[in-house]
């Protein structure tokens, strides 16, 4: 999430005084945040501020990371205001000079790993400050149980997770006793997604690959060997290149029997849907819908498809 100091690059701008979006915490801090980039030497060199956040036991808990994005040098001054505005709000801060590679942290150095939990599988998801999360834990929970119950991994199984993220979904379906592919774009988020298995002790029934999805072709899905069902989970531009490599019913070639297809934009998903009812026949089963982003226009979708 960005809260910017220029209209052209912001979703939170600075005539904000609250976010009713945001956790109470975060969204307090919108005015401390203000006061402290105007009293900085050069408060035009600050573009954006990215927040993140771990998820703690409460809402107090919360481990709340700001990365600024500054132009120029800091000051010896701006330093040890950031320092201060820390140490009074217990925040940490990632500094970020030019594009993501430089993003490193700032204050206290010392500060605790990012993380949020799937209590429902015994999971914990770690993650650095700049890698996509969910922004609504809560709603996120609800997601992956949903997805599971519809999903239903078994033993056994060799299930695809297409757009694997840093293992959202991969590791309950893991945790649930199948064998799963998890496939994904970024490099950086597969070394993320690897983490996380070991992490929860799941290295041996997860294994990933970095692949461009939106180049998917019938070759490359073949590659992954026999997938009994999938889970997909793409960006808002969708899985056009994707859906369609998928076997026809009459290639003679596996395809996945079961498919849940989470989105963020109903109308790809829905375009999605037509080429995996009308070209592939699957039968869509059921949709939903989730309030992921409260206040908002945008919402999760769901929908569940089987042949």
């Amino acid at each position: 999430m960005l809260i910017g100091f220029r209209e052209k690059r912001s979703s939170y701008v600075v005539m904000m005084d609250s976010c009713k979006v945001l956790p109470p915490r975060m969204s307090n801090l919108i005015v401390p945040l203000k006061n402290l980039i105007g009293a900085m030497a050069q408060p035009q060199q600050f573009p954006q501020i990215e927040v993140a956040m771990g998820e703690g036991d409460t809402e107090n808990k919360l481990t709340i990371v700001f990365v600024l994005r500054h132009l120029a040098p800091l000051t010896e001054n701006d330093q040890t205001l950031l320092r201060q505005f820390a140490d009074a709000h217990d925040v940490v801060w990632y500094l970020q000079a030019k594009g993501p590679d430089t993003v490193a942290l700032f204050y206290p150095t010392d500060a605790p790993s990012l993380a949020y939990r799937l209590p429902d599988f015994d999971i914990e998801v770690q993650f650095e400050p700049t890698e996509f999360t969910q922004v609504n834990p809560g709603v996120n929970r609800m997601l992956v149980r949903r997805a599971m119950m519809l999903l239903a991994p078994k033993a056994g199984e060799r299930i695809a997770d297409m757009f694997c993220g840093l293992g959202n979904f991969t590791l309950p379906i893991a945790q649930l006793g199948a064998h799963v592919i998890g496939v994904e774009g970024s490099d950086a988020l597969v070394r993320r997604a690897e983490k996380n298995a070991r992490h929860n002790g799941l290295e041996n029934r997860c294994e990933y690959q970095v692949a461009n999805l939106f180049e998917a072709d019938a070759a490359s899905l073949a590659a992954l060997g026999k997938i009994d069902k999938m889970l997909i989970d793409p960006p808002r531009e969708g899985a056009d290149a994707l859906v369609k490599a998928l076997p026809a019913l009459d290639s003679g070639i596996d395809a996945p029997q079961r498919i849940v297809y989470v989105s963020c934009n109903p109308a790809t998903l829905a375009r999605d849907a037509a080429v995996l009812v009308h070209e592939k026949a699957y039968h869509l089963r059921g949709a939903g819908i989730a309030s992921m982003f409260p206040h908002t226009a945008h919402v999760e979708s769901i929908a569940f498809f089987e042949r």
